[in-house]
This record gives C-alpha cells, structure tokens and sequence, in this order.
C-alpha cells in the first residue's frame, strides 16, 4: 500500500495451500518462519496458512491450518508440540486479509490472486473488522494512532467502498470528518510516518471514537 515502516509495520502474509498439512510439515515450516522472523519489521510477521477450498468459494469464520505472530513465539518455543496440535480452528480476522489481498494484495509466488480468492462479502468484511474497533471508545487511550487510523479507514468502506491502508485512511478523514478532528488525526498520522514525539488530547479522542464509531453503525 505504499506506506511500510520498518518500526511501525508488520508483514501479513497467507499462504494457501492444496491440502491440509501434517504436523512435521507444520513442525518444518514453523522452525522457518521463527527464524525469518528475527530479519522482519519492529512487529515482526503475521501469518496464517488456509486450504484454496475455503478460499473460492470463501468459507466465513475461515478455518485455517497453522497462524504465526510474534505474541506467539514463546508458546511454540517452550511446547512446540502443543502449538502444533492447537494451533488450528477458524479466525474472522481471516475475512479482512482476503479483502485487502483481493484489492490491494501481491502474490510472490503460486497463482494469480483472482484464481484463488474470490470477492467477500461485506456482511462478511464488515463482521471481521467490526472486532477491532467495537471497543474503540476504551482502547483509543492505550493505542491512540492504530485506533484513530483504524476507524477511519472502516469508515472509508462503508461509505464509500474504499479499501485503504492507515496513512490513506488518515488522508481520507481528514478531507471527511469534521475539523475538530482534524489535529488529533494529524497527529496520529504524523505518528504513524515515524514522528518520535507526539501530543494527543485523550478527551478529543474519545469524543472522536464515538463519533466514528455512530458513523460506521449508521
């Protein structure tokens, strides 16, 4: 999407694969991706591998084989068969990843993304990312930039259909949602592209959450 921050950023990754996997496929493939890990970004890798039969026709809430991310590494490091065995089920966040792939993605390797994916249903999208933001009003003081930048991306979908990265949702509210938000959303943006120093007035931004978040249920 144009805006990666080596400090501020993730890698999400899927993988896809034509049939379930074994547990030394697992095994293998995991002691791989640890290891990749400690020369990803600040927040290191996030990645979950799903079968191509739930991709096309999409199967929501989306069972997945393996997921990784860095909140997982102790687990897997201390019991590495435990994780194997329980780190399987279904993840709606799944349906999020398939949108964004589906507009904005890039294939390394394999088949075009329109051969493996195909278009998810809002009901579906709008159910996925409504997790992150459905207690926004709370978590916007601990995590004020992702949370200011989050929701106005949402509201960028639903009003317009828009899949945006945070930077790009920043913009748009800026040309969208009132000007008394304007500065803690600059902020949030300036926080985003690197800025060390920051100064967000927490009273604004909970009126901003509320405020988005009464958009995006309307």
């Amino acid at each position: 999407m144009g805006c990666f921050n080596p400090e501020k950023s993730d890698l999400d990754l899927i993988v896809v694969v034509n049939e379930p996997m074994n547990d030394d496929t697992k095994r293998r493939f995991m002691d791989m991706v640890v290891e990749l890990n400690k020369e990803g970004p600040a927040k290191g890798i996030e990645m979950s591998i799903v079968t191509k039969n739930v991709c096309k026709p999409f199967v929501y809430p989306t069972p997945f084989e393996l997921h990784f991310s860095v909140a997982h590494i102790g687990w897997y490091t201390d019991n590495p068969d435990d994780y194997i065995q329980k780190m399987k089920g279904t993840d709606k966040d799944l349906a999020a990843h398939f949108t964004i792939i589906g507009k904005r993605g890039k294939s390394l390797c394999g088949q075009p993304i329109e051969d493996v994916f195909e278009a998810i249903p809002k009901a579906d999208y709008m159910d996925s990312i409504w997790d992150d933001i459905a207690e926004a009003q709370e978590d916007i003081l601990d995590n004020t930039m992702y949370i200011t930048l989050n929701l106005a991306r949402v509201l960028a979908y639903k009003k317009e259909g828009l899949i945006l990265s945070k930077k790009e949702g920043g913009e748009w509210a800026l040309n969208d949602v009132p000007g008394e938000y304007h500065p803690l959303i600059s902020a949030a943006m300036s926080e985003y592209a690197g800025a060390n120093v920051v100064s967000y007035d927490y009273d604004l931004a909970k009126s901003y959450a509320k405020y988005m978040l009464n958009q995006i249920q309307n």
